[in-house]
């Protein structure tokens, strides 16, 4: 092992090492960065390390049961390798996991790792109906910072055992443990899908529509409100004229086609129709789940602000009331994409948000003086932060996994 007053970067090959990198780092009491293809690298204060755990020889898919619908694989493998088997078998990590890399400047798309996925507790548009990476583990293999390596749960749908374990894990972003292998449920990919635009709704009446939509019986899967500000940057400008509000349909082709014509009789006077077939469908679900109109500005702040869906429109009409910003909605109203056009104190953001009735705002992108200067993370309520260093404690005492990253 290296002499701590130099630089290294680790590579390991198989989980032993792994393991053997941790038991170094904690010998030597010498904190880490531990990251796969460092997509998602940018998000969190600067971290005073020294060396840093990379695991993207750590690769590989090493069970796929596509009629058990089970997928295991190394931490390192490519999301884009396991998307790209998935899909000649016509399945799919239904959460979607999102993209980070185009709105945080990467210029080649598709290279965050499985076990970041996650880490990060990654998730896309269906998150509603779905849930997100969390609630699709089966099983892990992980290093904790006590050097220790854990399993738990397994290969099998039916099998939870140690699957709180697996959750628990998923969103500490690699400030508890490396993952070495993760194991994920995986679902057919839908014969077709649609998405119904309304065209020309303020963002109020966009709340209350997507409300009665995914309340409905029509199985909408996917609701956002694209306001006329950012509509141009979805499909190249292919979105019809005006705001559009868009609901995504799944499934048989048959029976999408009944929801969409119910869907249209439900909303029959409110605003303007068009469909959208699945080509252009997943097109723009995906640019939604990448946060596409946004990731052409540079270092211009962007906040992923997660709120009650009756309240997305409500925080962004305050907000505009003191600072300028652009924002869409995701999650029926839930998820706001905020960039910030003019300064703005992140308190006021958070002020704003608890005025509202309470969520959680992160700054995903910023320069790095803004990023150092603030909470990247929402800070936690007292029994939670208490909770969340007892967790700490007991799986990296020493504090040498992604120090001071979430804090």
């Amino acid at each position: 092992m290296p002499d701590t007053a130099s630089s290294e970067v680790f590579r390991p090959a198989d989980e032993s090492q792994v393991l053997d990198a941790v038991k170094w780092a904690l010998s030597e009491r010498a904190p880490v960065e531990v990251l796969g293809h460092g997509s998602k690298r940018s998000i969190g204060r600067q971290m005073q390390v020294a060396h840093s755990i990379d695991l993207t020889d750590l690769s590989g898919i090493t069970l796929y049961e596509p009629e058990e619908l089970v997928l295991t694989a190394k931490a390192g493998t490519p999301l884009s390798d396991i998307e790209k088997l998935l899909g000649e078998n016509d399945q799919e990590l239904q959460f979607e996991p999102m993209d980070y890399r185009p709105l945080l400047g990467a210029r080649e798309a598709g290279r965050g790792t499985i076990g970041a996925v996650l880490a990060t507790n990654l998730s896309g548009p269906r998150r509603l109906k779905s849930g997100a990476a969390r609630d699709h583990v089966l099983g892990i293999r992980a290093v904790t910072g006590r050097g220790d390596l854990i399993k738990s749960g397994g290969r099998v749908v039916k099998n939870v055992t140690g699957y709180d374990l697996s959750r628990g894990l998923s969103g500490s972003w690699g400030t508890l443990a490396l993952f070495t292998e993760v194991t994920f449920k995986v679902l057919p990919r839908a014969e077709t899908e649609a998405t119904l635009i309304v065209s020309g709704l303020n963002d109020a009446e966009a709340a209350d529509l997507m409300a009665a939509a995914m309340g409905s019986d029509a199985e909408v899967s996917s609701a956002a409100h694209l306001p006329e500000s950012v509509r141009g940057r979805f499909l190249n400008g292919g979105l019809p004229g005006g705001a559009a509000t868009a609901l995504r349909l799944e499934g048989f082709a048959p029976s999408v086609d009944y929801r969409i014509e119910k869907l249209i009789a439900m909303f029959a006077g409110v605003g303007s129709h068009t469909r959208l077939e699945t080509g252009t469908s997943r097109s723009l679900w995906r640019e939604v789940r990448d946060v596409a109109p946004f990731c052409d500005d540079g270092d211009r702040p962007v906040w992923r602000v997660s709120v009650a869906p009756s309240a997305g429109h409500q925080l962004v009409a305050a907000l505009r009331l003191r600072v300028g910003v652009d924002a869409y909605y995701d999650w029926q109203g839930g998820l706001v994409w905020l960039r910030m056009e003019s300064e703005a104190e992140p308190q006021m953001i958070r002020q704003t948000i608890a005025a509202l009735g309470g969520g959680h705002a992160t700054l995903v992108r910023a320069d790095r003086p803004t990023r150092d200067a603030v909470d990247i993370f929402q800070p936690q309520e007292a029994a939670l932060a208490a909770l969340s260093q007892r967790l700490k404690t007991q799986f990296d005492p020493e504090k040498i996994l992604n120090p001071g990253r979430m804090n």
